[in-house]
Formats: C-alpha cells, sequence, structure tokens
C-alpha cells in the first residue's frame, strides 16, 4: 500500500481532474470566463470581445449548449454574461431559464454584440481572453492551462489578479508525477473508504444515460445500438449494452442537454467514457460494489495520467486515452492482474494511436464507440495472454514508455494535422 502522504496527494488530484461539468467543457469554460468578466464589470455587458487558442476555438465550434437548442460560442458567451455565476465553474449556467434564453438570443441577433477572434502568438493550448464593456467601462478575465484556472482578472486598468507567468504550455503541471504501477496499487490497495467518492462518477454519468433515453438527442447513437435492428446485428449483449449505456450519455452532452457529467481531464466525454463501460460490465458481470470502486479509481487515474503527458487539449481524440482507463478497469473486473492490464494498455495503443480530435460535436459519439470497443477487444486479448510486443510499431515493453510514445505524438508530431483540421473547419461553406 502506498504511504498516506502519497495517497492524499493523489486523491486530491482525482478530486481537481474528476468534477461535475454541464455541457462540452470547451464552450461552457468560454461562458464561465464570461461570467467573471461580467463580474468584475460589475453590470451587464453591453459588448464582448473574446480571444480563443485554435484548440479553444475547435472544440467549441459545433457543439450544443445545455438547454438552448443552439449550437456553437455566442450562445455560451450570451448566457455566460446574462445568467452566468463563476462560483458554479463548468456548471457555469445551470440556472438557466427560458427568459434568460430569450434575452440570449436576443443580445446575440446584434452581430456588433459579441466578436470572437483567434489569439495570435501563444503557446497555450487551452487560451480564453474576455473583456467586457459597457458605461464607460472594461473588464477582462483570462482562463489558460486547465478550464476553470483563471490567471488574469483586470477592471478599467487596474490589475485584480496576475498569474500568467506561471502558466505554461504544460499547464496541468501536476506536482505528483505519476506511472502505471503507480496507478495500480493506488486503485487496489488504499482503503476503500478514501476513494468510495468514485461512486459519484457512475451515478452521474449513468444517470445522464438513463435520461438521453427521453429526448432524441445528437446522432440517438446509443439509442440506435439498443434497438430491435442493432440486437440483431450485435446480439442483446454485455458489449451491446457497454456501447448503448456509453454513446447514450454522450448523446445527451453533446446534444445540448441540461444534464450535468462527471468530467476527467477538463472533458466530459472523456469522464463518460473512463466511467459507463466500466460501470455497466460490473453490473452485467455481478462484481461487488468495492471491484467497482476499485476499477473506477483505475480506469480515471489512468486517464489522467496519460493527460498529464498528453495535455488538456490536443490533436489527439480524448477517447484514446479514456478509453485506455476503461479497459484498465474491465480488465480488472475480469479478475486481472497488473500484468494484464499493462496488455490490454499495450493493445489500445497499438490500435488507436492517431486518431484526430475535430472538435467537440455529435458525432463525437461514434468515435467513443470506436474507443470503447477497442478496449473491450484489448481487455479479452489481455486476459487471454495476448498482446502487442515491442517488435511491432510504437510499442515498447515498459509500459510508461508506450505510454509516452502515444502522448509524445499526439503532443508533438500532430500539431501540423491539428493546424490543417483547424483550417479546414474554418473555411467550410456552413
Amino acid at each position: 500500500m502506498l504511504d498516506k502522504t502519497t495517497r492524499t496527494q493523489i486523491i486530491q488530484l482525482i478530486n481537481e481532474q474528476v468534477v461535475p461539468a454541464m455541457g462540452c467543457t470547451e464552450p461552457i469554460a468560454v461562458a464561465l470566463c464570461t461570467a467573471r468578466a461580467k463580474e468584475l464589470l460589475q453590470q451587464r455587458p453591453e459588448k464582448i470581445k473574446v480571444w480563443l487558442s485554435a484548440n479553444m476555438l475547435k472544440n467549441a465550434m459545433g457543439v450544443g449548449i445545455p438547454g438552448t437548442g443552439m449550437i456553437g460560442l455566442p450562445i455560451a458567451i450570451a448566457l455566460g454574461a446574462i445568467i452566468g455565476k463563476s462560483e458554479y465553474q463548468l456548471e457555469v449556467i445551470k440556472d438557466l431559464t427560458p427568459q434568460a434564453l430569450e434575452q440570449g438570443k436576443q443580445f446575440i441577433a446584434n452581430p456588433d454584440n459579441i466578436c470572437i477572434k483567434l489569439k495570435e502568438n501563444i503557446t497555450e493550448k487551452l487560451y480564453i481572453e474576455v473583456t467586457c464593456e459597457a458605461g464607460g467601462n472594461t473588464a477582462t478575465a483570462i482562463i489558460a492551462g486547465s478550464h476553470t484556472h483563471f490567471v488574469y482578472e483586470e477592471r478599467n486598468g487596474e490589475v485584480l489578479l496576475d498569474k500568467r507567468q506561471q502558466t505554461t504550455s504544460t499547464d496541468e503541471g501536476h506536482a505528483l508525477c505519476l506511472d502505471m504501477k503507480t496507478v495500480w496499487e493506488f486503485a487496489t490497495t488504499t482503503p476503500l473508504d478514501e476513494i468510495r467518492f468514485m461512486l459519484k462518477a457512475r451515478d452521474y454519468n449513468i444517470r445522464a444515460a438513463e435520461e438521453s433515453k427521453k429526448g432524441n438527442y445528437g446522432h440517438c447513437l446509443g439509442k440506435t445500438i439498443d434497438r430491435p435492428l442493432s440486437h440483431g446485428i450485435f446480439g442483446d449483449t454485455i458489449f451491446c449494452h457497454i456501447i448503448s449505456e456509453t454513446a447514450l450519455a454522450c448523446d445527451a452532452r453533446m446534444g445540448g442537454a441540461m444534464i450535468p457529467v462527471m468530467s476527467n481531464s477538463g472533458s466530459g466525454n472523456q469522464g463518460i467514457c473512463a466511467t459507463n463501460p466500466v460501470a455497466v460490465y460490473a453490473k452485467e458481470n455481478e462484481n461487488t460494489e468495492e471491484e467497482l470502486i476499485r476499477a473506477l479509481t483505475l480506469s480515471h487515474l489512468t486517464a489522467i495520467y496519460i493527460k498529464q503527458s498528453l495535455g488538456t487539449l490536443s490533436a489527439l481524440c480524448g477517447c484514446v486515452v479514456a478509453s485506455i482507463g476503461s479497459s484498465c478497469g474491465i480488465v480488472y473486473l475480469m479478475g486481472g492482474d497488473y500484468g494484464r492490464v499493462c496488455f490490454a494498455i499495450q493493445n489500445m495503443i497499438a490500435n488507436l494511436t492517431g486518431m484526430i480530435c475535430d472538435g467537440a460535436k455529435p458525432s463525437c459519439s461514434i468515435k467513443i464507440c470506436s474507443g470503447v470497443s477497442s478496449a473491450l477487444l484489448s481487455a479479452l486479448l489481455s486476459m487471454s495472454g495476448h498482446h502487442v510486443t515491442s517488435a511491432e510499431g510504437i510499442i515498447d515493453n515498459d509500459v510508461d514508455k508506450s505510454i509516452h510514445n502515444l502522448t509524445s505524438i499526439g503532443r508533438e508530431s500532430m500539431c501540423p494535422t491539428d493546424e490543417k483540421v483547424l483550417d479546414i473547419m474554418t473555411h467550410k461553406g456552413c
């Protein structure tokens, strides 16, 4: 068992990275920044100027905003200014009412009220700068590094907060550096009462899947998989149930449902993908509550560990990371040891590396299904003693080196891909 100090540090890290979020975290983070700038202004803004990093812009362009039936940044910004409260963090617009929505629509009806631009000459992947103006007053708030990390605040030229020099492109900047063995030992040996809170992830994200069944969100992938035609193809199986429950929650989140989910490393989809496959498998396999708690901890902490070197936002689809976590959790529920977990990770990296992120949007549920399918396949292979070896591709005998091979490709080698994806997205006819 890890010592008490290390366990406390890891629990703090999990509590920082596994938090409730309403809607896609990128436009919601912009709404959060707008809400803070509005609070600094001390009155409702008349004009709002927003500057975003390329990755923020990419992830916020095409996703539904909860409770609005609308997509994209303008309505998120308007609602942040009208009803947003920064104390709510990533649930900043949870006080939305029909009246507030109508006010938001009226605000964005004038295209001069909101100006959104790409922030030039910055290294941060996650950067949001919002300036609100009204009655001759101005106020600016800046978020950088992570979705809720304010680094700068100013009102009428008076600087109230400035932590910009502390923020780097490796914003995640976790003081605690993990490795896979530590992740495994923490998840499997920590006293249960210290990690029982992980059940909240199951409660949030399975509830989101159940709520999703009440509407038609996104591409309805989760509902499609659960229909008789799909059962005729996939069968009424554990596999089918896992894919459906995971896709349902993603459909609702990307489709703009007013349903909070438990996120991981700044992403609701990653939180869903790290949670629902594990929770559904545990229920179907009749695992104990303790086994479920430890599997959820293993899944989420594996994703956090991988994101430490990948970065909060990258060119690599986040479902790759979260699916690796869920594969580890499922291996544990199958009775696998640390060696089998490492086999599953090697199999996952050999398969999914290179899946691009082209922004948050309803079709993310399709990618998540691909990731979860691979997670199940990789877990089954590992339990059969099969794994991709160091003689193949980017896999190393050392599982931590394999993980860093994955993250170096996503963080460094795929940067030109990221630029091309954004160029395509911003020059389409629509």
